[in-house]
């Protein structure tokens, strides 16, 4: 587990190791003249000044540090400043910093089977310095590497549309916030081994593989045309009814089955035909 560390603040180590350096350069300067104790202790002077200078760290914003001591975990250290740590310790520097991913557009099968490419973009950070520094080899690679696993995984979950699956309840296209939702919780899922805390993840590119995109735009196309078709066939009947309803209602007309049929064909012709109608005035009596 991380423990989190409160060193010592490193700006009286930073007076002594001056202190030492300044004398180590008198001491050698005062044993030129085969002084072997001044030399002896200028020596000794620097050593202490690397020893010392080794133990100061300084840590910048949003960055961390992680501490060992022959192999074993010490802590982290999360404070920014300069500090004075253990010289024997080894540290490994982690930014704490946010960080974008814009994955690649990979190519995969959504759950009808259909060639998709997709890609996300998200926005990551190391929230467990011990198990980014210690559980897997190279955080940023697992980070990759996991982010395009769990893009596989959702692309083959869920169809693209439900142009083949009607009861489908979620589709990548038209998922919006839910889809991107369950993005997050797939990423934060795979990546919490690695201490990595996922704070947003969207869908940055999505479309119908090359091969096949012209035939399902088409079907698209037809899909709307029939949905379009329906609705003015729909309207069209409810204005023929209603016309036919306001003649005998107003008894402007007598008419009979067959003319009732002739007249609806008509109706229905000018109000479902694409082009305008051109109108054909009769200038006899109704049955001329």
């Amino acid at each position: 587990m991380e423990k989190v560390l409160k060193p010592m603040s490193g700006y009286l180590a930073l007076i002594i190791c001056l202190v030492l350096f300044v004398a180590s350069v008198y001491f050698f300067i005062s044993g030129v003249d085969q002084n072997i104790p001044f030399v002896v202790l200028s020596v000794l002077c620097f050593l202490l000044f690397c020893f010392f200078m080794k133990g100061l760290m300084i840590i910048q914003p949003n960055h961390s540090r992680v501490l060992n001591f022959f192999g074993k975990y010490v802590g982290s250290v999360k404070d920014n400043g300069l500090f004075f740590i253990n010289p024997l310790y080894s540290s490994q520097k982690i930014s704490l910093r946010s960080e974008n991913l814009q994955g690649q557009t990979l190519k995969v099968n959504d759950k009808m089977g259909n060639p998709i490419e997709i890609a996300v973009v998200m926005v990551w950070k190391v929230g467990d310095t011990y198990k980014a520094a210690f559980d897997v080899e190279r955080y940023s690679d697992f980070v990759r590497m996991q982010s395009e696993a769990a893009v596989r995984h959702l692309a083959m979950s869920f169809p693209y549309d439900n142009l083949e699956d009607d009861h489908a309840p979620i589709t990548l296209r038209e998922g919006g916030d839910k889809i991107n939702s369950i993005l997050e919780q797939e990423l934060t899922d795979r990546l919490s081994k690695a201490g990595i805390i996922i704070q947003e993840a969207r869908i940055s590119h999505l479309a119908y593989a090359s091969e096949i995109a012209g035939a399902m735009l088409q079907r698209q196309q037809a899909t709307a045309i029939v949905a379009a078709r329906t609705k003015i066939v729909e309207g069209a009947v409810g204005m023929v009814e209603l016309a036919l309803n306001k003649l005998s209602e107003k008894n402007i007309v007598e008419l009979d089955d067959e003319r009732k049929a002739a007249m609806v064909s008509n109706l229905m012709v000018v109000l479902c035909g694409e082009k305008a109608a051109t109108p054909i005035v009769n200038a006899g009596t109704l049955y001329n």
